[in-house]
């Protein structure tokens, strides 16, 4: 009897795990599902409206491309939803482009290129979206769900390469999945730390019903039992694949987590800002971030009185000529401070890994992502009160905190009288005759003076853009767009192109490097057809020579460093913008030539000024490594 019992149990585990494992089969192949889930087999609607769909409901106004078979159903969905499809010349400066938007908009930026090399050509630019803190949506192309490793056209292991740069990823395996699947990838790119988010979309998601089954359904079945099995696997996998795809879904906004600094900190910040002689504020990208707008934020700094360094997209938060904005000088004002306070900005290269920090001063770190807040505090620096949440509410609260304090007047005071300094020391540099060509100095601030008040400065060079950003002053809160820490280049057209859609009243000047130029001067054809009449500051040396720079006198050859003085002002023409080659004898001129250009851009004409520039020794010293 007792055998009995145990042979019972046995088979009664046995059948247990059967049963399990059927269960688990059905709920794998999607059986289970589609007992209450109907396939339309008839319906003409196809998985690009899906994503349409969900993208307005978050308010998307722009798609940018690069346009590929695979794609094709979002790009006539979302047109149809009145979404906008932009399509440039290469898939990266469609991410610039999203990049732009996301950082203008407080929105997130869409992008959508094909499988494979569409996709392989976005890495750079999604990694600069990830190291600038940009929320953005990549939407991929991919081979069909049973045709991803057999050998099809373009299918990689996309998942593969993006996982390192992005935030969320997910590849699409049913229809039914693309709405909660975007819904909660645009609520990952805007929570905590923004950055991208990448979404695969096999072909056969994308797709009505009937191609898709013409595509990969049975057309001549194997005999046999074998063939049986194959045919109802591939019948099932049609079938499961669309099961359920057209019911309604919730498609609004999912909420968005921001880390925030809590009362009891902001306190203890309160106390020591209000016991401190010489504070100091540097001010990072990471302040302009929602929810807090701009302007709040420029008017809690000023009532704050404390000497703000502006940096990445925080550049023009206090305006052209605040009393408090500090341009010039940033080593020694930090030596001589007492207090720093680090809002969004890292201790990174460009602060020298936080060596420039007085190991005496008291500073308060405030960031959204943990690894950026305590960069390198384990060598050169230490924070006195760190905290993980957003700068641009933490200041909001630090002011309200502090109302009726001010910092004493004579310190901001003396850090602007040397900036004056400096910066007519600068000047006079730009009256300096190079050995040949224009004074690149004396382009910049031409341009600085001239450029209108609503103006959006997009930085994309090296050496040029280095002068630049000591000399251009943005006018206003998110008015300069460079790659931020990455340095990438190439990033001018993207930009520019989503600056423009933007803020279509505004003047979009790119200041280019003639170096980095060659990466998006076909983006003159995009500027055309979609009428975005952006004004293009090319200062043409004939050099990498931010490299050069340093190269020669180290190594002692300038090899790969020298370029031609190319006629860039006819690419331009030929994309059907309008060149202008500004050389020495045009000097006398150059005031007239600007407002030739900008008066070409209000009637709707893409701009690119070819200035032959000569050499300065104005950036010797400057890094590149």
């Amino acid at each position: 009897m007792e055998s009995c019992g145990v042979v019972g149990t046995v088979l009664g585990c046995s059948a247990g795990i059967v049963v399990a494992g059927l269960v688990f089969a059905a709920y794998k192949l999607g059986l289970l599902y589609q007992l209450f889930h109907k396939t339309e087999t008839k319906s003409p609607r196809h998985g690009g409206e899906s994503v349409a769909e969900v993208l307005r409901a978050h308010g998307v106004k722009y798609v940018f491309t690069l346009v590929g078979g695979h794609i094709s159903p979002i790009l006539v969905a979302c047109e149809k939803l009145g979404i906008r499809i932009v399509d440039t010349r290469h898939e990266a400066t469609a991410v610039f482009a999203a990049d732009a938007v996301a950082r203008l908009s407080g929105t997130v930026g869409v992008a959508a290129v094909t499988a494979g090399p569409g996709l392989t050509n976005t890495v750079t630019a999604v990694k600069n979206a990830q190291m600038a803190e940009s929320p953005l949506l990549l939407m991929g192309g991919a081979a069909g769900t049973l045709l991803q490793g057999r050998g099809a056209l373009q299918d990689i292991d996309q998942m593969s390469l993006f996982k390192p740069l992005c935030k969320f990823c997910a590849s699409i395996r049913t229809i039914r999945e693309i709405v909660p699947t975007v819904r909660k990838a645009l609520a990952i790119a805007q929570s905590g730390t923004p950055g991208p988010v990448f979404i695969e979309f096999p072909i056969d998601t994308l797709y009505p019903f009937h191609l898709v089954s013409k595509e990969f359904g049975v057309k001549n079945p194997p005999k046999g039992l074998m063939g049986k099995v194959v045919s109802w696997y591939l019948n099932n996998h049609l079938k499961n694949l669309f099961a359920g795809a057209w019911e309604t879904r919730d498609v609004t906004p999912l909420p968005v987590d921001i880390p925030q600094a809590t009362d009891d900190q902001v306190q203890k910040c309160i106390e020591l800002v209000s016991r401190a002689k010489k504070p100091v504020i540097l001010l990072g990208s990471q302040a302009t971030l929602p929810p807090t707008p701009a302007d709040d934020i420029r008017k809690a700094l000023e009532a704050l009185g404390i000497p703000c360094f502006l940096g990445g997209m925080s550049r023009g938060m206090l305006g052209k000529d605040s009393p408090i904005h500090i341009r010039q000088n940033r080593r020694d004002a930090l030596k001589e401070a007492d207090l720093v306070l680090l809002a969004g900005t890292v201790c990174d290269f460009r602060l020298s890994y936080g060596r420039v920090l007085n190991r005496r001063s008291k500073i308060i770190a405030v960031n959204r992502d943990k690894t950026q807040l305590l960069k390198n505090s384990d060598m050169f620096w230490k924070p006195t009160i760190a905290i993980q949440g957003d700068a641009g509410s933490f200041l909001m609260q630090l002011s309200k905190g502090l109302k009726g304090h001010r910092c004493p007047e004579e310190w901001p005071q003396s850090l602007k009288a040397g900036d004056v300094t400096k910066e007519n020391t600068n000047r006079a540099k730009a009256d300096e005759k190079t050995d040949r060509h224009l004074n690149p100095l004396k382009v910049l601030h031409r341009v600085d003076e001239l450029m209108a008040e609503d103006s959006i400065i997009v930085a994309d060079g090296g050496d040029f853009v280095g002068s630049a950003a000591y000399i251009m002053r943005p006018r206003g809160p998110m008015r300069w767009l460079d790659p931020g820490a990455f340095g990438t280049l190439g990033v001018g057209g993207g930009f520019a192109l989503g600056a423009k859609l933007c803020r279509p009243d505004s003047e979009v000047w790119i200041v280019y490097g003639d170096g980095s130029l060659g990466y998006s001067v076909a983006e003159f054809d995009t500027f055309t057809r979609h009428k975005t009449p952006v004004i293009a500051v090319v200062g043409n040396d004939a050099c990498w020579s931010q490299i050069s720079r340093e190269q020669v006198p180290i190594l002692g050859s300038n090899v790969a460093c020298g370029l031609a003085f190319t006629d860039y002002h006819i690419v331009a023409d030929g994309y059907g913008g309008k060149g202008y080659l500004v050389g020495r004898e045009d000097e006398d001129k150059l005031n007239d030539i600007i407002r030739e250009a900008q008066r070409e851009s209000q009637e709707g004409k893409a701009v690119l000024l070819n200035v032959l520039i000569g050499k300065t020794n104005f950036r010797e010293g400057s890094i590149s490594v």
